[in-house]
């Protein structure tokens, strides 16, 4: 597996790292036993996989008991980062956050203690300094952002430094390439990235869009006419079915499965510094880590680019996959 420096700071990161949202089980993934939880967190320990993603909000703080517990007698074998929520940026909001992440995890300090949100009505300067009491105290060694566009980063920026911006980013989900991408390039801040399989739309899975369960198919990939999507726009069905289908080919093409070849397309890209995949089962924290170690070819890489530039083009720069431009929270 390799590794990535974190932007400015000492923390060496896998540059896959697990998503630990699922290992919960609750309304959005389905039953899961903590024991199945627990052994896949162990295998993806074992596989070379080191950073580990979690947030107070992910099932009210069970992700992050789940976490705990398999990382109990593991904890120095593993990079934790959690994330504070944007209700929670004031600064004694924050501190009480980060005791009661700490307290669940069952440790003494987060590696990476991330905004989960932008919040217009808390100054980032006072977020910043909170987190940088935080530091101060030990019970945090990096501070990160997530879902931070261009004019909140650079806000934040002039009031202070992250080592990270936690973004949507994928071969389907190309927004952040407009106008994030180079800014945190610009300031060494590592890109990490979630759904980086479009929520299994790169697995190969789904054979149409229509296998897409209900709960899944509510981004702006999708017709506002299908249930539960809020960003009411027409959505980019054509150019997605033609955009996989050209990466299809492209992956069969050089022996690569789908999945494989989505994350090492995104670890190529500037400034990624790792890809958050979630896992139910030892089998499949295995599987993604594979990835951490597969390069691809040049020319395989400028295919897949290729593939998606139209559907890049067609949902354009609004890093927001779920709202419309007029109501973006990535800004």
């Amino acid at each position: 597996m390799r590794k990535k420096r974190l932007g400015q700071s000492e923390l060496e990161v896998s540059v896959v790292s697990m998503g630990c949202w699922p290992l919960a089980g609750d309304a959005t993934w389905g039953p899961q036993d903590e024991a199945l939880s627990i052994a896949t967190v162990h295998a993806a320990l074992d596989a070379g996989i080191n950073f580990f993603d979690t947030a107070e909000s992910y099932s009210a703080g069970r992700s992050e008991e789940i976490l705990g517990k398999a990382l109990a007698g593991r904890r120095h074998e593993a990079i934790i980062a959690s994330k504070v929520s944007s209700s929670h940026l004031r600064p004694d909001d924050l501190k009480a956050a980060c005791e009661g992440s700490l307290r669940r995890l069952g440790t003494d300090y987060l590696d990476v203690y991330y905004i989960h949100w932008p919040n217009p009505h808390v100054p980032i300067a006072d977020t910043l300094g909170a987190m940088e009491e935080l530091k101060q105290e030990g019970k945090i060694r990096v501070a990160a952002c997530s879902n931070f566009g261009k004019r909140d980063l650079n806000a934040l920026l002039a009031a202070g430094r992250v080592e990270a911006n936690q973004l949507a980013y994928n071969l389907l989900f190309r927004a952040i390439e407009y106008e994030i991408q180079s800014v945190c390039a610009e300031h060494d801040i590592g890109i990490t990235c979630y759904s980086p399989l479009a929520q299994g739309l790169l697995t190969g899975k789904f054979r149409t869009l229509d296998e897409v369960p209900e709960g899944r198919a509510r981004t702006r990939h999708f017709s506002s006419a299908r249930p539960g999507t809020r960003h009411g726009e027409p959505g980019a069905e054509v150019e997605v079915r033609a955009a996989l289908a050209r990466i299809r080919k492209v992956c069969d093409d050089a022996g690569v499965a789908m999945s494989q070849a989505a994350l090492a397309w995104l670890l190529s890209r500037e400034a990624v510094a790792s890809v958050i995949v979630s896992a139910r089962t030892p089998e499949q924290a295995i599987e993604n880590a594979k990835a951490g170690s597969l390069q691809l070819h040049g020319d395989v890489l400028a295919e897949l680019t290729a593939a998606t530039e139209e559907l890049k083009e067609k949902l354009g720069p609004n890093a927001d996959m779920w709202e419309s431009e007029a109501n973006s929270r990535i800004r």
